[in-house]
């Protein structure tokens, strides 16, 4: 596989994860952990299918028990945050927030060692800060609900940045342990499911196929395409095409009819695209 091939399969998962936000909302109204262990369930079993049919099964063997765990906590914590906050604020406000996690990874990535934390950084995380406080500020509801579901949004952005960077310090792991990942994901929420809610089911077609598309799409095919990405392709243009997926997931959701394309709902998720943008450009630049 060449790393323009890898590179054009990762943007895919950046497509898939753009409409995370408006399948979420179809399937309401299913708890948050009953969402995560069917949806990771049906993820799982596309992994497992993949590893039979290029018998890779070895390379199970190879991951250690503690990169398991770190995976599975990694795609349980911030699945169930983001299902939360979806479920607790309005899903458009909701999900901007939550695709913070791009700007917070080049930020997080400044820390490491070997790279460095320049003006730019900075002042791209104020431009996307602001474009989230504009979401608290004009799409706001003052309400004590939507402002918990505002802090599960930002909280999930954090989870999901950090698990990115730190990912990077856990070395070549094979792609068939995402498999492995998902199927983990999915038992704990299905335990944590029975213990702390209690079931519903979707109450239209429409539910239905909106929990398959996301077991298939950004709760299943995503993290595959996206690790063969990362490892195999560039890593900046996968990297930099990340921060279009909050642009793109709001404008999913006002061609659905989801929410309303209000000015400032678009001005937000410009100004969150634009600074991370501005982010991404000064991690490429070397140093002077």
């Amino acid at each position: 596989m060449t790393q323009k091939s890898a590179t054009l399969i990762g943007f895919i998962a950046v497509v898939l994860w753009a409409l995370l936000a408006l399948f979420t909302v179809g399937t309401y109204p299913v708890p948050p952990f009953q969402l995560n262990a069917m949806c990771f369930s049906i993820g799982g079993l596309i992994g497992l299918g993949w590893i039979g049919w290029t018998k890779s099964w070895a390379d199970l063997k190879a991951v250690p028990l503690s990169v398991y765990g770190f995976g599975t906590l990694g795609l349980f914590g911030y699945h169930f945050l983001y299902f939360s906050a979806l479920r607790a604020a309005p899903p458009a406000e909701a999900g901007l927030i939550a695709y913070l996690w791009p700007l917070l990874i080049v930020l997080f990535s400044g820390l490491l060692p070997g790279e460095r934390l320049r003006k730019l950084h900075i002042f791209g995380a104020m431009v996307s800060f602001a474009g989230a406080s504009l979401i608290v500020a004009a799409g706001a509801q003052f309400e004590r609900a939507s402002l918990f579901g505002y802090g599960l949004a930002l909280a999930c952005a954090f989870t999901w940045s950090g698990y990115s960077v730190m990912s990077r310090r856990l070395g070549d792991i094979p792609t068939a342990s995402v498999a492995i990942f998902c199927l983990a994901t999915a038992v704990f929420s299905a335990t944590a499911h029975a213990f702390l809610e209690t079931t519903a089911w979707p109450t239209a077609p429409i539910g239905w196929l909106s929990i398959l598309a996301l077991g298939l799409g950004p709760v299943g095919a995503a993290f595959y395409v996206w690790d063969i990405g990362v490892k195999r392709g560039n890593i900046q243009l996968l990297g930099t095409a990340s921060y279009a997926a909050p642009l793109l997931s709001t404008l999913a959701l006002i061609a659905a009819g989801v929410v309303e394309p209000r000015l400032s709902l678009i001005a937000a998720a410009l100004l969150i695209a634009a600074g991370a943008g501005l982010a991404a450009y000064a991690s490429r630049q070397t140093d002077k």
